[in-house]
């Protein structure tokens, strides 16, 4: 195990937090649920037919000790499980949730938005579209931020930036061809996901073959427009552009390309591209050519955080997520207490 998931496991460590799993039945999941337990990190709420996850874990020498288990093939709990969300929400009837409960993603979605857990932890049987689709139709998406997305966190040896060897790349995984609204926010939803998840100040750079206008070209006008709804939006975030790579990195190249006063050329520590072919090149050329380490998919953008496990990802790589995922589950749970405590105050 590397030092950056150490530092992360001992973070979540601090927190625990609840995580659904809906593919319970999955050997691969029950190993990573008993890691959670093991290491102190969470507690696990394993989604399924209870007999059936039992005897898989038995069979593969899975303690599930520490365990706790909802089982949505039970009629009469998935019936309470309705009631329950039909009294505080509206957005689906009675017979819509006891149906839509008996998938087990779904139903993972439902238990998280009712705080029966933390954050949901699925994609190693569900397809990433999948697990995308149901947290933005049960869950949905915080304000200002029209689509989910993605953050990579690349650690490049040799790199020195404001963050050391490390910086944020989006969106390198959901969304093909963003528009103005779409960039906005990736980079708003970037901005906080670094933000609780490591502690850094957010310093965005909306990536181009552009510079400040050394170019012009209808795709350089998204990025601009991009700028001027995150300024509207979140004018507390750092973010600039239209920069190229180097004019983001790199201080002394900033100082000769960029013709102004900015607070992220050349000291740049998240990088958003325009477009997913750009990011998914760029981060197989960070891999390939700069032997970076690269941490990630980040699902980002849902009103509570998701995880998205790659299907052939090990044990070790999935612990590790389900750990960032920890974390980013308890920076919420604090903002919606402090949120609380600020309206009590007002009142």
């Amino acid at each position: 195990m590397n030092e950056f998931i150490e530092k992360m496991i001992l973070r979540a460590k601090e927190n625990p937090q609840r995580i659904a799993f809906p593919e319970s039945e999955n050997a691969e999941v029950l190993l990573t649920a008993e890691q959670v337990v093991k290491t102190g990190i969470g507690y696990p709420l394993m989604i399924g037919d209870r007999e059936k996850i039992e005897a898989l874990a038995a069979e593969h020498g899975v303690s599930t000790k520490g365990f706790d288990f909802f089982d949505n093939t039970i009629d009469e709990i998935r019936m309470d499980l309705a009631k329950e969300y039909c009294f505080k929400f509206e957005d689906f009837n009675e017979k819509t949730v006891i149906r839509k409960t008996k998938d087990t993603v779904r139903c993972g979605m439902f238990l998280l938005k009712l705080q029966k857990a933390d954050c949901v932890a699925a994609g190693k049987e569900y397809s990433t579209g999948e697990v995308v689709l149901e947290a933005m139709n049960i869950v949905g998406l915080i304000d200002g931020v029209d689509s989910p997305s993605s953050i990579g966190l690349a650690d490049v040896p040799g790199f020195d930036g404001p963050e050391g060897q490390m910086f944020g790349v989006a969106d390198c995984a959901i969304t093909a061809q963003p528009d103005a609204r779409d960039l906005a926010g990736i980079a708003i939803s970037s901005a906080d996901t670094v933000h609780k998840l490591l502690g850094w100040e957010p310093r965005i750079a909306m990536l181009s073959f552009s510079t400040c206008g050394s170019a012009e070209h209808e795709s350089i006008d998204v990025i601009r427009e991009a700028l001027n709804i995150i300024r509207e939006k979140r004018p507390d975030i750092k973010c600039d552009g239209e920069f190229q790579l180097d004019s983001a990195l790199i201080p002394s190249v900033a100082a000769k390309k960029v013709p102004r006063q900015s607070e992220v050329a050349g000291r740049a520590n998240v990088l958003v591209f325009p477009n997913l072919h750009a990011g998914n090149i760029g981060v197989k050329l960070i891999q390939i050519f700069g032997h970076a380490n690269a941490y990630g998919p980040i699902l980002q953008g849902f009103r509570q955080p998701v995880c998205d496990f790659s299907r052939s990802a090990p044990v070790a790589e999935m612990f590790g997520n389900v750990a960032m995922l920890v974390i980013r589950a308890a920076a919420d749970k604090g903002l919606r207490m402090n949120h609380m405590n600020i309206k009590g105050e007002l009142q």
